[in-house]
């Protein structure tokens, strides 16, 4: 049998990205109703964390604990990929002892090595150049404010990062046009814009790209890695900062979503945290629901 990874959103069909979100809602209604549901008994998950994370870890922890199975935490520190081990010789043990495993790292190349000699599906966490996973959970909080994203018009404020190169991808399976205003030098990835074509418009200006905007995201400035750059990317971005001023450019139906950790007062204003059109710790809880949908897809037969 053919093991299925999930490094980016380009590993599903639509369809099936289509049906993770409906299963991700299925799944958090559960939960809410206090029903046991635990496919994964005896599963267990390994998480190897080159960064570190909040969200990414309590996650896909309490997501495999409430699906049944076990999570085990691993760090730099813990693991002999810490001290020079290959990573073809750690994805065959570590697939040989676990069922799945979840990479949070800063060469994407190190998820496509691992996952070439995993015997289990290899799950990205987070790399420099995609965060699916977040994606997954963005989708669904959308999915289910506002219905279907096909044909909305969605604006990206801020850094061309991994977010922004994975709502490029998203553009491309969900169906959206894609605004992203960011500064000269800050743009996503090259090879992520030719694949999208003109579903991606690049601007300078922030309230051109929010103009009619159906959703508009937005990330630290800087990122992990990046702290040498703090100071200066702080006075590039600081005409990008998302206000509810912004917002009001928008489509009326608009939602404001970013990922978390938020820098109040640098990228986001302060205030547009609490605005009645910010989802974001409705964006926070779904990657619980949506990556154990994620799990469960990969994991259950």
């Amino acid at each position: 049998m053919t093991v299925r990874h999930f490094l980016s959103l380009m590993d599903c069909t639509t369809a099936e990205l289509t049906s993770l979100l409906k299963r991700g809602i299925e799944l958090k209604s559960l939960h809410r109703q206090g029903v046991i549901y635990e496919p994964l008994k005896n599963r267990v998950l390994a998480m190897i964390f080159e960064k570190a994370s909040t969200r990414t870890r309590v996650s896909f922890e309490a997501g495999m604990i409430q699906l049944g199975g076990q999570a085990i935490f691993l760090s730099p520190r813990d693991t002999q990929l810490g001290r020079g081990e290959p990573i073809e010789d750690s994805a065959r043990v570590l697939s040989s002892m676990c069922d799945a495993v979840m990479i949070r790292t800063f060469a994407h190349q190190t998820l496509e090595t691992f996952a070439q000699y995993s015997q289990v599906p290899v799950i990205n966490g987070l790399s420099d150049d995609l965060h699916p996973c977040q994606l997954l959970a963005d989708m669904q909080t959308y999915l289910e404010h506002r219905g279907s994203i096909q044909g909305k018009t969605v604006a990206w404020i801020g850094d061309g990062n991994n977010m922004c190169n994975t709502f490029i991808q998203a553009a491309m399976q969900f169906d959206f046009q894609l605004k992203v205003a960011c500064p000269e030098g800050y743009e996503p990835d090259q090879q992520f814009l030719a694949a999208a074509g003109d579903r991606v418009t690049l601007t300078r200006d922030p309230r051109e790209a929010v103009a009619g905007a159906h959703l508009v995201n937005t990330d630290v400035w800087a990122s992990m890695g990046q702290e040498d750059e703090a100071q200066a990317r702080l006075k590039r971005f600081a005409p990008y900062q998302v206000t509810p001023e912004l917002l009001d450019l928008a489509d009326k139906s608009v939602l404001f979503m970013h990922c978390l950790p938020a820098h109040r007062g640098e990228e986001v204003s302060a205030e547009l945290m609490d605005d009645p059109r910010s989802v974001v710790f409705d964006q926070a809880e779904n990657r619980l629901h949506a990556q154990k949908a994620l799990v469960e897809f990969l994991l259950v037969d």
